[in-house]
């Protein structure tokens, strides 16, 4: 198959995790957690994501000049993927996500966006490629001026849910943000959880797929994985059904491992995992 050229844009955060037997009550402190510090944002999780599916991945998005950013760098670096369009803003904090997990793997997620505000459509001009990735960590505005000129295929992960959302060749979703976008039309992928996805053609399902059991330890970037396994596969010209099982294993991969860029899986392991 030919390599697939993906330009993603979106968030860049550090994820502060604190891992703990249950999440608290409102109002209450739990103690005796864990502590660690990894690179995040939806946008840098499914950039490093694809990279490791094996795409020829770009990356646009904002960081602040201060030590989180650096630090957030660091896996998209690894993977390979291409930084020269990422925007340092000055005096500037980089995202932030406050994440709790539980023993079983759930959790709860606080976002400061920081520096993620400041990319503005001004600050993107996308290169030549297969298709383009976005989510909705960023100001809408920019997702707007992404659709309006990408080049190849538009993929949206509309997430977190909030609007106006533009139209896309595929839009990426689970039942909440499907709930934001009534009547969706074109290719929607809906994430199930642990039941699987389907995949809804102006709202007719023409795929569905469950996932590989896996024991889940940590959600955080499982449907990042999710996304990115999806667009790869798709791009790579692999069936509605076929991508969308790869999709689901990729996803359950990332939930059997702690950590967000830490825990994305490679095209090899997706393979052996089906």
């Amino acid at each position: 198959m030919a390599v697939p050229r993906l330009t993603v844009v979106g968030s860049i955060n550090l994820d502060l995790v604190a891992q703990t037997e249950r999440l608290p009550r409102p109002g209450e402190t739990v103690t005796g957690a864990t502590f660690r510090r990894v690179p995040g944002g939806k946008g840098a999780n499914q950039a490093v994501a694809a990279a490791r599916l094996g795409a020829d991945v770009t990356f646009i998005g904002c960081r602040g000049d201060d030590g989180f950013g650096r630090e957030a760098l660091v896996e998209l670096e690894q993977a390979g993927v291409h930084l020269g369009l990422v925007k340092v803003v000055p005096g500037a904090v980089t995202g932030v996500a406050l994440i709790t997990i539980d023993a079983a793997g759930e959790n709860e997620i606080v976002v400061a966006p920081g520096a993620n505000l400041a990319l503005l459509p001004e600050d993107v001009v996308l290169p030549e490629g297969d298709g383009v990735l976005c989510q909705l960590e960023i100001p809408l505005e920019t997702v707007a001026h992404v659709a309006a000129t990408a080049p190849g295929s538009f993929f949206l992960n509309a997430a977190p849910a909030r609007g106006p959302v533009p139209a896309a060749d595929v839009t990426v979703v689970n039942r909440y943000e499907l709930d934001a976008l009534p009547g969706r039309a074109g290719i929607v992928a809906l994430t199930l959880g642990a039941e699987g996805a389907v995949l809804l053609e102006d709202g007719v399902e023409v795929a569905r797929a469950v996932p590989p059991e896996v024991e889940a330890v940590d959600g955080t970037a499982a449907g990042d994985a999710f996304t990115a396994c999806l667009v790869v596969s798709l791009l790579e010209g692999r069936t509605h059904l076929e991508s969308l099982r790869r999709a689901c294993a990729a996803g359950a991969l990332a939930a059997s491992r702690l950590g967000a860029q830490s825990s994305l899986p490679t095209a090899e392991e997706v393979d052996a995992l089906l």
